[in-house]
């Protein structure tokens, strides 16, 4: 599809271009968590993403922190972190980067015994409970980055991106449902009621914020199936077809589809995989997440009843997510092809407003979509046009 050369385009085009006088090491602890002198820095990496870990340590270093850089071997979705790795979160840095090459893996304690809040919340792992309900960190995870990725888009222009991302989240606002649509064949009916956008801008210089480099979309968590309206009665949750014709992730890593994945969804949940290899591989994630939920409330590393919880939630619609970083370009790491122009992303299991935990969140790329939001008042708005931005 050619691109369409309109100011705000052109604009947006802009986020390529490099500040050649600074490494993006540097514009990443500079400008998207402003690291400051004698503030504590934890660097957690894995032997393949040495070089950007490396590269950010040294630029803490220089930016007068006090750097902490750690190493344990590569994770998958269903590996536990090192318990050193997360002793040194708990240790409550300023500033945490997780610069994995696949995940930084979850934390056993907190899995078997969560965080709770007064508020009702429960956190399984310690990352996410400083994050985002201590609010005391802020921080960067990576999985799956590349020094090419690094270099390519690490040192973008992150104001006209936050420029970019304030637009579309304010057409989100009052938003009660979407209507996703592609030339693939997805057609879902998405419940967003009472959900908030949330965005990843490379803004990352308050307490409590944090996100991915690269940086560069908007998302939110549909209403979980089975969730009670203020009346009492029942919300159905997501409703139709997603097909996924990018890419996706596994348990075992992502990969660009060769055959699109076609997943009926009903009240919410996955309830039928077809396609070729790709759907199969799906399918075998989604299954072994399902069976390891039962296995660890077993084990007694999930507590009572949340095997069946975290069960059910393997199959949930846990996200809708918008590209809108121009430097990103769809290559079959979903670190990178979730940020990309012309494209949404979903994901199926875990979802962000901690009401549909599970043991994975897989990711998966639709091309070219149109999304129409509707409002309270009745009015609708199209975001995007066969993967062009309307605005």
């Amino acid at each position: 599809m050619d691109f369409m050369k309109t100011e705000t385009i052109k604009k947006l085009e802009s986020l390529i271009s490099k500040r050649q006088n600074r490494t993006p090491a540097e514009v990443v602890v500079q400008d998207v968590v402003a690291v400051k002198p004698g503030e504590r820095v934890l660097i957690i990496a894995n032997p393949a993403t040495n070089s950007i870990a490396q590269d950010l340590y040294t630029a803490s270093i220089n930016a007068g922190a006090n750097a902490t850089l750690m190493f344990q071997p590569d994770k998958t979705s269903f590996d536990n972190a090192n318990p050193e790795v997360i002793a040194a979160i708990g240790t409550n840095p300023d500033v945490c980067f997780s610069i994995s090459n696949c995940k930084l893996g979850k934390d056993a304690q907190a899995t078997a015994n969560p965080y709770k809040t007064h508020e009702g919340t429960d956190y399984d792992h310690v990352f996410d409970y400083l994050l985002e309900y201590k609010r005391t960190m802020r921080a960067v995870w990576t999985p799956g980055i590349t020094d090419d990725m690094m270099a390519r888009t690490g040192a973008i222009d992150y104001k006209a991106l936050q420029e970019c991302c304030d637009k579309v989240c304010n057409d989100f606002l009052g938003v009660i449902s979407a209507h996703v649509t592609s030339p693939g064949g997805t057609d879902l009916e998405i419940p967003l009621k009472n959900r908030n956008l949330m965005r990843d801008d490379g803004n990352f210089t308050a307490p409590g914020s944090g996100g991915n480099i690269p940086a560069g979309e908007v998302f939110i968590s549909p209403v979980v199936g089975g969730t009670k309206a203020a009346d009492g009665s029942e919300i159905n949750g997501c409703e139709g077809v997603i097909v996924f014709d990018g890419s996706m992730t596994f348990a075992d890593g992502d990969a660009l589809l060769e055959t699109p994945i076609k997943c009926k969804v009903e009240k919410g949940y996955v309830t039928e995989i077809t396609g070729g290899a790709e759907a199969k591989r799906l399918s075998k994630t989604i299954t072994e997440a399902e069976n390891r939920s039962m296995q660890y409330e077993r084990e007694k590393k999930l507590t009572k009843g949340m095997g069946a919880v975290y069960k059910k939630n393997a199959r949930n619609i846990g996200e809708l997510g918008i590209g809108l970083n121009p430097a990103a370009r769809v290559t079959g790491n979903m670190l990178e092809d979730e940020k990309a122009f012309h494209t949404c992303h979903f994901a199926i299991g875990a979802n962000y407003d901690n009401d549909a935990p599970s043991l994975i969140h897989l990711d998966g790329v639709v091309r070219n979509p149109t999304i129409l939001v509707r409002y309270s008042n009745g009015s609708e708005k199209y975001i995007l046009k066969d993967g062009i931005l309307l605005w």
